[in-house]
């Protein structure tokens, strides 16, 4: 979901900054709610290993330029499922980070635009799933129906964020309009795709009991909240 260079240019990017120091700021009030719960620890170790896979992610898993950005496979509700909230943003940001610094310099101007657009629906799929999720259901339990919603709430924002940029950078012309529905149509595929890939690593946590009270992964994948 990298946004290309020259979408967003000039003064206009300066909206990113603020977009993505808000989200900054939400995912450190985060952090603090887990560090009063779980420990420094827990919340390094399990911010450390979403770093690693979200670096995998854009850098291993095949992703392709479609329309206005790049269809990645980010997995960001799986993210959340097992590591937290506050871990999985903190992933996101770095894993982003490292990727840009490391492979891809060219994308570090457009970095707050991209962080935006990773962290803001995974703060949606968090209150979604305060909502939808029973408070005795571990997260091993969830039913396809549930993994798909928050799939497909992650999904949905980043195309909405990424429409955003598009029409915020390059307005209305059709040319632009029809690279921001191929990108979106693109988007399906993850749509279908990511629910299964969570309900496939949850299955897989379900019979590692040794991690049920690790702090490795965030309490509510095993335990009732």
């Amino acid at each position: 979901m990298h946004i290309e260079p020259g979408i967003v240019t000039g003064a206009k990017i300066a909206l990113s900054y603020a977009t993505a120091a808000g989200a900054g700021a939400y995912t450190l009030k985060l952090a603090v709610d887990t560090l009063r719960t779980k420990g420094l620890a827990s919340l390094a170790v399990r911010s450390a290993a979403a770093t690693a896979l979200v670096f995998s992610f854009f850098e291993v898993f095949p992703h392709y330029p479609v329309g206005v950005s790049e269809v990645h496979f980010i997995l960001g509700s799986t993210l959340f499922l097992i590591f937290g909230a506050a871990p999985a943003a903190i992933g996101l940001a770095l894993g982003l980070l490292i990727q840009g610094l490391l492979f891809a310099p060219f994308d570090l101007p457009q970095y707050g635009m991209n962080v935006t657009t990773l962290l803001v629906p995974l703060f949606a799929v968090a209150a979604l799933a305060e909502r939808i999720i029973p408070a005795k259901t571990p997260y091993v339990d969830l039913t396809y129906r549930q993994t798909l919603a928050l799939s497909t709430a992650y999904q949905s924002g980043v195309v909405l964020w990424v429409g955003f940029w598009a029409l915020y950078g390059h307005g209305f012309a059709a040319d632009n309009l029809n690279a921001i529905a191929m990108f979106g149509g693109a988007y399906l595929l993850v749509i279908v795709v990511e629910p299964l890939a969570d309900l496939a690593v949850l299955a897989i946590a379900k019979t590692l009991h040794g991690f049920r009270d690790s702090g490795l992964v965030t309490p509510r994948l095993h335990h009732a909240a």
